[in-house]
């Protein structure tokens, strides 16, 4: 019996722990595969709580046929053409700033992500230094609060613990998400921004249904996306809530899970050669 994934129109991939691999790196495989998926019709859509223009910088070759999920699903553009965004309130972002440079015994910075670039105001330190890690376009301004552009997300980065001063934040939760994204970055972004609502607007924009999309992830900010699509795939690395979510599992990131499975669905392999968690 065919694997069931006859009219395959749209794979969405998160980056860190799924599609990258050991080193942090696309692996080589994928580029061919690309020229393929193009061939049959098929979006491939990166989705990332990366800045897009991290993105666009990683696949610079096939940015014409790339759709791309940025900033966590706030961010979604095709072929340079927006499909939707969601911008925070600018008054929001400015008090938020303000609260983050009121805190106290701690090393705080704060990086404004907005649709044109990300902004900080703390120049030629550690800080600036780790967020030129995460951000290709990335402007050292005088004042935060004087940023003119659509903000999508505002991440503080703490030098010590993002754990131990998120709590002071957690007021915002009522009208707001409030993300530990990891050990030194905190997201605040609007309710509602995740990788699958993302997904399901970029469905609607091009009129892709579930039953035509592949997803595959690993981590807690793609459980959103494993409900998007009929076809969901855990990484063998998975954390356990995403595996239990997913339909499917794929190999680990560290085999190029991604690329061997894609292969699997697009020569219409049998079934039993995919497994389900």
């Amino acid at each position: 019996m065919p694997f069931p994934a006859p009219d395959l129109r749209l794979i969405a991939v998160d980056m860190d722990g799924t599609l990258l691999d050991g080193d942090g790196r696309i692996p080589d495989a994928l580029w061919p595969l690309l020229d393929r998926l193009h061939e049959r019709g098929i979006r491939f859509a990166p989705a990332s709580g990366r800045q897009l223009a991290t993105l666009q910088r990683a696949f610079a070759d096939h940015l014409d046929h790339m759709v791309f999920i940025a900033e966590n699903g706030a961010y979604v553009v095709e072929g340079g053409v927006e499909i939707s965004s969601d911008a925070m309130d600018a008054a929001f972002t400015r008090s938020l700033v303000r609260r983050v440079r009121a805190l106290t015994g701690r090393d705080l910075g704060v990086v404004v992500c907005g649709k044109r670039s990300a902004y900080i105001e703390r120049a030629g330190d550690a800080f600036h230094a780790e967020a030129d890690k995460y951000y290709a376009r990335l402007e050292v301004v005088p004042d935060l609060l004087k940023v003119d552009d659509q903000i999508l997300k505002v991440a503080i980065f703490d030098f010590d613990d993002s754990a131990a001063t998120a709590p002071a934040l957690d007021d915002l939760r009522a009208t707001h998400q409030v993300v530990v994204s990891g050990a030194h970055w905190i997201d605040v972004m609007n309710l509602g921004v995740n990788k699958g609502a993302a997904l399901q607007r970029l469905q609607a924009a091009t009129g892709i249904s579930r039953d035509q999309t592949a997803v595959f992830g690993d981590y807690l900010n793609d459980l959103e996306m494993m409900d998007a699509a009929a076809l969901s795939f855990a990484m063998a690395n998975a954390h356990p809530l995403v595996a239990e979510r997913a339909r499917y599992a794929a190999p680990s990131n560290l085999d190029h899970g991604v690329i061997t499975t894609i292969d699997k669905l697009l020569d219409g392999l049998p079934e039993e050669a995919v497994s389900a968690p």
